[in-house]
């Protein structure tokens, strides 16, 4: 049992690591922005723990903070120009942030060696500490949606000149929404430096992009639970399509193009909302029986 346990440990890691990312992305399309720059943050989180384990010789602690502060940092950074965009704007923006840092951790060879990656770094974070992680920020998500600021998200996502006639402001909660992303990103980063012992530029180009937006797709962008099954159900897949090798991208993109048909709200929010309402109309049922 131990040893099916610890041939699956890699892929339980990558699911909660995916999860991070996808709470990450699920925080700004919930404010309404549609952005695409967990990447981005990612990548600074991870070569931010890297570079002060490897290079400085700083304990990993010192390292998550640095990545959780850099990410903070950078989604604080970028929120002021992209504040003032909206749709495929702020997609576009967020695009070239992605393609800044993948030019930069590819050319700064110095301290970040280039194509190559950073290697030989001691894994210091293993399962429990991805899925302690998971955990709190799945909480915090969870309590912010029952705050102003989680209502307001709602309420600017769902239409934005309401939200400015009730006196909320968009550029404010938008900004907001950039510097959880950035730091939630810049966690999963560092993490994710933590637990695979090397990194490397194209782990953090468009193909994470892609996979992070269809792990919130898939999931659904309103339930906290949402980017935990989206995270899960993407990781899973290729290890079950494993006999499929050949075809596991046309699978993998058909399975992701019907549940946008059918299940446009996400796996997650689809099946909260039909067991919300049978609830209620099991309710309502047996308060008739009562009046009656």
């Amino acid at each position: 049992m131990m040893s099916f346990f610890n041939s699956y440990t890699p892929l339980l890691e990558l699911a909660l690591f995916n999860a991070l990312l996808a709470f990450s992305q699920y925080v700004v399309l919930r404010a309404g922005v549609f952005s695409l720059g967990t990447a981005a943050f990612a990548a600074l989180g991870a070569y931010a723990a890297a570079i002060m384990v490897t290079k400085l010789g700083m304990p990993a602690w010192l390292g998550l903070i640095a990545a959780v502060g850099l990410g903070t940092v950078a989604g604080a950074l970028v929120a002021v120009p992209l504040a003032r965009l909206r749709g495929v704007f702020q997609a576009l923006a967020t695009l070239a942030l992605v393609q800044i840092v993948l030019s930069i951790t590819l050319n700064w060879v110095d301290v970040t060696e280039g194509a190559l990656g950073i290697n030989s770094i001691p894994k210091t974070i293993g399962l429990f500490g991805m899925f302690c992680a998971v955990a709190v920020v799945t909480y915090l998500m969870s309590a912010m949606g029952s705050t102003s600021i989680g209502r307001a998200f709602d309420i600017i996502r769902e239409d934005e000149t309401v939200a400015v006639s009730l006196g909320i402001s968009v550029p404010k909660h938008h900004m907001i929404a950039f510097i959880l992303s950035g730091a939630i990103a810049g966690l999963a980063g560092g993490l994710h430096a933590y637990t695979s012992y090397s990194i490397t530029p194209n782990e953090y180009g468009f193909n994470m992009l892609v996979m992070v937006l269809a792990m919130v797709v898939l999931g659904g962008r309103v339930s906290v639970w949402g980017p935990i099954v989206g995270a899960v159900v993407l990781t899973a897949l290729p290890e079950l399509l494993r006999g499929l090798q050949e075809y596991r991208t046309v699978v993998q993109g058909a399975l992701l193009m019907l549940s946008i048909i059918f299940l446009p709200r996400g796996v997650a929010d689809t099946l909260i909302g039909t067991l919300r309402r049978r609830r209620i109309t099991l309710a309502s049922t047996k308060a008739k029986a009562v009046t009656i």
